[in-house]
């Protein structure tokens, strides 16, 4: 596991006014993780659920994730805090977008970077972020020693950037940068491979129930050219036949290799490099 929070494990879920703290018991936890697993394996099993279904269970696995204690991460309401890389990281989120949300990959990834440095070292190399979300992974890539550009939607900019400035000023050998990317869209024109070099892309739960698979593939393609010396590091979760199919389409498009999986958070890492 990655770098713990310091807090005595207490299982204590806050409100955000801080009010009374109540201790979930085993029983509680219990009860939860086999709900949503079992809503879970029931969407993987049938591959014709439908968006409504889908959409449901990711609004349930956001609201069991506020419900559960995690060793590294304090939650209230739209703010979560973590501890990483020697440093107090404070993320603001949102329920209105998927974007706005911190998902078990980016945990996971954010852990296995920190932890395992000699397999990937992140000092003063150049790193792409794809669907950074809240920006949990980029900040920590930054305070890694990493020069960091985080990508999404520009709907989503506003508050990556407000996370990212927040949780890195003055803590970082390079400034992270921010910038939208719709994936499949403009890349060459954007991202020209003449002009943008990277030595890692990062992806964490960028597959899940949504139109855009194709596309993602496409950007990631884009990204790990042969002879781009790019490696790219995905962690995700899966949770639907999609996320299935999406996977083996990744692993036939490039030398990719499965480099941890974590039982608990059923997340699996991946790194990828483009074939000759």
């Amino acid at each position: 596991m990655g770098s713990q929070a310091a807090a005595e494990p207490s299982d204590l879920h806050k409100g955000e006014e801080g009010g009374a703290a109540r201790k979930k018991t085993d029983s509680d936890r219990h009860h939860d993780g086999e709900n949503r697993r079992g809503k879970e394996r029931r969407a993987a099993e049938n591959g014709s659920t439908n968006e409504e279904g889908r959409k449901e269970l990711m609004a349930g696995e956001a609201l069991d994730r506020r419900k559960r204690w995690e060793p590294s991460v304090f939650y209230s309401v739209g703010k979560e805090s973590f501890f990483f890389a020697g440093h107090d990281i404070t993320i603001h989120e949102s329920l209105d977008s998927y974007g706005a949300l911190i998902w078990p990959g980016a945990v996971a990834l954010c852990q296995f970077l920190e932890n395992d440095n000699q397999q990937v070292n992140l000092m003063d190399k150049a790193v792409l972020e794809i669907g950074a979300g809240t920006g949990l992974l980029s900040i920590v890539a930054s305070l890694l020693g990493a020069w960091v550009t985080a990508t999404d939607l520009p709907e989503i900019l506003s508050n990556l950037t407000f996370n990212l400035s927040r949780n890195t000023k003055g803590r970082c050998r390079y400034t992270p940068q921010v910038t939208a990317l719709t994936w499949g869209r403009d890349l060459e024109r954007d991202f020209p491979l003449s002009a943008c070099h990277y030595d890692y892309v990062l992806a964490a739960d960028v597959v899940y129930h949504h139109d855009n698979l194709d596309e993602l593939l496409a950007t990631m393609r884009h990204f790990l050219r042969p002879g781009s010396g790019t490696t790219l590091l995905w962690a995700n979760k899966v949770r639907f036949q999609s996320d299935v199919r999406f996977t083996e389409s990744f692993k036939s498009s490039f030398n990719a290799t499965l480099l941890s999986t974590l039982p608990q958070q059923e997340v699996h890492i991946y790194r990828a490099t483009a074939q000759d």
